[in-house]
């Protein structure tokens, strides 16, 4: 969440933002909020100050008439503090959820709009390629090469699930493989990450566990949720800790499975592996001085562009609108690779995101950094995919493919797929 004391210094900001993220959060309702929550701690104070005072004059002897007098006072006292209390938790409970929904503030360069048409291409890398042949896409590879079933993994487990089979087993590991490395040898600790997370942990990185708006799957009555994503577990290792500022940036990568529910996502931009209930994904996590935060960002796309580079796809950068971000997000960047199956003649898909969320979840998780000053400061964090195995998954396999049917292994990945240069049914 962003720091409460601004609320109103930066009002007029703060509003402006939301509507430009196409939000709807009422600041002068939470301004109201807050300053009831105030003037009812206050009159919470001086009833307890007055309550102490009244037991201390019980303590010295007195007539019968002016302790009970005393008693009475206090049995008073004691009624109007519980009704102070009981209303200051309900405008406490209504002014935190209210605080919670506004969003970050957005970078001055971020683009301006409401949804993600309104993003903007910054960068297009390599061009898509031109096949003498009528291409085909994912499913139809998959299905042709024996390589996804997804027909009996709807009939198992229901709709927007998959079986991997025979050597897209293999590509997702050599994708997995190829991708660790090139993270690990920036510097980023490599783990392996629950895949169930506490429900406060959900919340404080700007996760809904529950709701009809929710994208996640609760686990009944135990207070957690499956992980859309490891940038959630990762984020939550230092929960509740202030770290020492020599320990700063922290880069961790994380390797996990990824449960979304994707509600009333359908038609042909969703077809096949592009979106599903279950994936898997390699996240990168930096938690960062504020000073650092922009230059990490660049670093998070840079590698992002490095892993896909090296598998020789085009892509484009795109600096997402307000409107698209996220709350959490400062700012946040795409990469979107060719897809030749995609539409009628091939389209950009969404691969990897990348945000610089500032001090707005580690206000969230309360995770601080002790400054030269001996002052514990909020630290920064961020997140950058670096590979999403599925969404890969489809790029590469429509990419590669060959006029008879075949599909070639980029180059990069021919070490980690046992020296196989092709698949073939």
């Amino acid at each position: 969440m962003i720091d409460y004391r601004e609320l109103k210094t930066r009002r007029d900001e703060i509003a402006a933002n939301i509507k430009n993220r196409n939000m709807k959060v009422d600041v002068d309702e939470v301004i109201a909020l807050q300053d009831k929550r105030a003037a009812l701690m206050h009159d919470a104070e001086l009833l307890r100050a007055s309550r102490n005072e009244n037991a201390m004059k019980m303590k010295g002897k007195m007539e019968p008439d002016a302790r009970q007098k005393l008693i009475d006072e206090g049995r008073s006292l004691k009624e109007r503090i519980a009704a102070v209390e009981s209303e200051l938790e309900e405008v406490e409970k209504s002014y935190t959820s209210l605080l919670k929904q506004i969003p970050n503030y957005a970078h001055p360069k971020a683009p301006v709009g409401k949804e993600d048409k309104d993003n903007t291409a910054v960068k297009y890398v390599g061009k898509p390629p031109v096949f003498d042949f009528k291409p085909l896409d994912h499913v139809q590879l998959g299905e042709k090469l024996d390589l996804i079933d997804f027909d009996t993994a709807t009939r198992v487990s229901g709709p927007k699930f998959y079986y991997l089979k025979n050597e897209a087993v293999l590509l997702q590991m050599a994708l997995e493989n190829y991708a660790m490395n090139i993270v690990v040898g920036h510097g980023f600790t490599p783990m392996i990450t629950p895949d169930v997370a506490k429900e406060e942990i959900l919340e404080g990185i700007g996760f809904n566990p529950r709701g009809a708006e929710s994208n996640i799957y609760t686990v009944e009555g135990t207070g957690t949720a499956l992980v859309g994503t490891a940038e959630i577990t990762l984020g939550g290792y230092y929960s509740g800790m202030t770290l020492p500022k020599e320990s700063l940036p922290i880069k961790m990568t994380g390797l996990s499975h990824c449960f979304r529910r994707e509600a009333g996502a359908a038609g042909q931009y969703s077809k096949g592996l592009y979106r599903v209930h279950q994936f898997s994904k390699l996240e990168m996590f930096v938690v960062c001085l504020p000073e650092e935060s922009d230059a990490m960002h660049d670093q998070l796309l840079a590698i992002e562009e490095e892993i896909f580079g090296g598998l020789g796809l085009a892509y484009r950068v795109v600096d997402t609108c307000t409107g698209d971000l996220g709350a959490p997000a400062y700012r946040k960047f795409d990469i979107e690779a060719w897809m030749p199956g995609r539409g009628e003649n091939g389209e950009y898909g969404e691969v990897t995101s990348t945000s610089n969320c500032t001090d707005y979840q580690s206000r969230n998780l309360n995770v601080k950094y002790k400054d030269d000053d001996g002052k514990a400061k909020y630290v920064h964090m961020l997140n950058g995919t670096a590979v999403a195995l599925s969404r890969t998954l489809v790029a590469v396999l429509e990419n590669y493919q060959q006029a008879d049917g075949s599909i070639r292994i980029p180059d990069a990945l021919v070490p980690y797929m046992g020296g196989r240069k092709e698949i073939r049914r």
